[in-house]
C-alpha cells in the first residue's frame, strides 16, 4: 500500500513539476518557438517554388560500341568492347555534358531560361556561364538500380521551361551521342575506293591485253590440246621410227640375198621394171584418195594432211626416177633375183617415205615442245597479272563493303537511330518539389516546440532557486511546514 501511494505521489509530483516549468517559463517557450517557427514559415512562403520535370530513357548495347575490324582484318566479326555499366556511365556523361547544356540554353534562349541573370548581371562572370552552372546544378542524371534505364530530372521555377529543357536535352543527347561515336573515316574510305577501283580496271585491262597479244585465253584448255597433240605425234613418231628400223633391216636383208643370188654363175636377160612402177602408182592413188578424204575433215595445215602430202611427194619423186631409167635393163634370167630386186626397190621406197614422215613428225614435235615452253612462260606472266587483279579486286571489295557500311551508318545517324530509346518524355509538372510547404511547416512546428521546451527545462535545471516545496524537501531532506504564494506576499 505504501509503494502504491509512493508511485502515485511520484507521478503527481512529476506532472506538477512539468506543468510548473511550463507556466514558469511560458514566455521563453513561446519566444523560442516563434524564433524557430516564424523564419521557417517565412522561408517556406517566400521561397520561389521549383518544379521538377522528369524523363526516362533506356540505354541499349548498340552498334556504336562494337569494335569494327580494320581494313586488314575485314573477315573478323565485330567485338563488343564495353560492358553494360560502362555503356550506361558513358551515356550519363554525355547527358550531363557542358556543351549539351549550353546548346539547350542557347536554343531556348537565355532570357527565357534564366532572365534574372540578364537583369542582374554579375561582374565576375558572363551570364551564359552562370546559366550553365545553374542548369547543371539543377540537372540530375541517375541510373535506376539494376536496370539500363536513366532518369533525367531538371528543376526550374517555370514548369513548362523545366519540361521543355529536359525533352530538348534528351533529344540533343542523341545527336551528341552520334557525333561522339561517328566514324571520321568515311571520306577516306571513299577516296580509297576510287583508287582501288582504278587499280582494278588497270589490272583487268593489262590481263586482257596480254591475252590478246599472246592469243592465250584458256591456259588449261590450250595446254590440254597441245599435250594431246604431242602425245599423238609421239606415238606416230615412235611407230615411224620402228617402221624405219624394220625397213632398214629388210633392205639390208634383201641386199644380202641379191648379193648371194648374183654370185651364182647364171645367164640373165634384161627386162623393164614396169610392174614396180604400176604398183607404186597404185599406192600413190591410194594416198591421193586419202588426202581428199582428210581435206573434207581438216584444214590444209593439219598435220595429218601434211604427212600424207609428204608421202605423195616422195612417191612421185620415186616414180619419176624409175620412169627416167625405164630404158635401163636388169638381169632377170633368175626369177628369184627379179622378185628379190623388186622387193628391195619397194622396201627402199618405203624406207625413204618413212624417213620423210619421221622427219616431219620430229619437226612437229619440236614445234609443240616450243609452244609448250612458251605457254609455261606465258602462264607465269599471266599468273602474275591475275594475282595483281585478285589483290586489287579483294582490296576493292573490302573498301566497297566498308563504304557501304559507312553509308548505312551515315543514314542511320541522319535519322538519329542511336542506342537510346525514350521511355517517357518529360511532362509539365503540376506541383512544385521545392519548397514542400506542409513538410516545412510541420518540421518548424515540431522543432519550435521541442527547442522551446528544451530551453525551458535547461534554464530550470541551471537555476539555483526552487520552484516547488517538493524540490526543497528532496534537496534538504526535511519536511516543508508551509509555503507562501508570491501573489500573497
Amino acid at each position: 500500500m505504501e509503494n502504491s501511494d509512493y508511485v502515485q505521489h511520484g507521478e503527481t509530483t512529476g506532472a506538477r513539476d512539468f506543468l510548473t516549468v511550463l507556466f514558469k517559463h511560458k514566455v521563453r517557450i513561446v519566444a523560442v518557438f516563434l524564433a524557430v517557427f516564424l523564419p521557417a514559415l517565412m522561408y517556406t512562403l517566400l521561397t520561389e517554388p521549383l518544379y521538377e520535370a522528369e524523363a526516362s530513357i533506356m540505354v541499349k548495347m548498340g552498334r556504336e560500341y562494337l569494335n569494327q575490324s580494320e581494313i586488314g582484318n575485314a573477315d573478323r566479326a565485330p567485338v563488343m568492347t564495353f560492358n553494360q555499366e560502362e555503356v550506361v556511365n558513358s551515356e550519363i556523361q554525355i547527358l550531363s555534358n557542358r556543351d549539351l547544356v549550353q546548346k539547350v540554353i542557347t536554343t531556348m534562349k537565355l532570357e527565357n531560361v534564366y532572365p534574372k541573370l540578364l537583369a542582374e548581371p554579375s561582374p565576375d562572370a558572363q551570364p551564359l556561364e552562370l546559366a550553365i552552372a545553374e542548369f547543371q546544378k539543377n540537372l540530375k542524371v541517375e541510373r535506376i538500380k539494376k536496370t539500363n534505364v536513366l532518369r533525367v530530372t531538371f528543376q526550374h521555377p517555370n514548369p513548362r521551361t523545366a519540361a521543355n529543357a529536359v525533352n530538348m536535352l534528351v533529344e540533343f543527347s542523341k545527336e551528341k551521342h552520334l557525333q561522339v561515336f561517328s566514324d571520321p573515316k568515311s571520306s577516306f574510305l571513299g577516296m580509297q575506293l576510287d583508287v582501288y577501283e582504278q587499280k582494278l580496271q588497270d589490272a583487268e585491262n593489262n590481263l586482257q591485253s596480254f591475252k590478246q597479244k599472246t592469243e592465250v585465253f584458256s591456259l588449261d584448255e590450250q595446254r590440254r590440246l597441245l599435250l594431246s597433240q604431242r602425245t599423238e605425234l609421239d606415238s606416230a613418231l615412235k611407230n615411224s621410227l620402228n617402221t624405219i628400223q624394220e625397213l632398214h633391216n629388210k633392205v639390208l636383208s634383201l641386199k644380202g640375198q641379191i648379193r648371194i643370188i648374183a654370185e651364182k654363175k647364171s645367164n640373165y636377160t634384161s627386162s623393164e621394171r614396169d610392174r614396180i612402177i604400176v604398183e607404186t602408182k597404185a599406192k600413190l592413188l591410194d594416198l591421193q584418195l586419202k588426202e581428199q578424204d582428210l581435206l573434207k575433215k581438216y584444214t590444209e595445215n593439219n598435220r595429218l594432211v601434211v604427212n600424207v602430202r609428204n608421202e605423195i611427194n616422195i612417191i612421185n619423186a620415186f616414180i619419176k626416177e624409175q620412169e627416167k631409167d625405164i630404158s635401163e635393163k636388169v638381169r632377170t634370167g633368175n626369177p628369184v633375183y627379179q622378185d628379190t630386186e623388186a622387193l628391195l626397190i619397194r622396201a627402199e621406197a618405203d624406207l625413204e617415205a618413212q624417213k620423210g614422215k619421221s622427219s616431219v613428225l620430229k619437226q612437229q614435235v619440236a614445234e609443240l615442245n616450243g609452244k609448250l615452253r612458251a605457254l609455261d612462260f606465258t602462264e607465269k606472266e599471266m599468273m602474275k597479272l591475275k594475282r595483281d587483279q585478285n589483290v586489287n579486286e579483294k582490296s576493292y571489295q573490302t573498301y566497297l563493303e566498308k563504304v557501304e557500311a559507312a553509308r548505312i551508318a551515315d543514314d542511320m545517324n541522319r535519322l538519329k537511330l542511336a542506342n537510346i530509346s525514350i521511355i517517357q518524355n518529360a511532362t509539365i509538372p503540376i506541383e512544385p518539389v521545392k519548397p514542400n510547404k506542409g513538410l516545412n511547416i510541420s518540421l518548424a512546428l515540431v522543432a519550435g516546440f521541442v527547442l522551446g521546451l528544451g530551453s525551458a527545462f535547461l534554464t530550470e535545471s541551471m537555476s539555483p532557486s526552487f520552484s516547488t516545496a517538493e524540490k526543497v524537501e528532496r534537496r534538504l531532506g526535511i519536511p516543508v511546514l508551509a509555503t507562501i504564494s508570491e501573489k500573497e506576499a
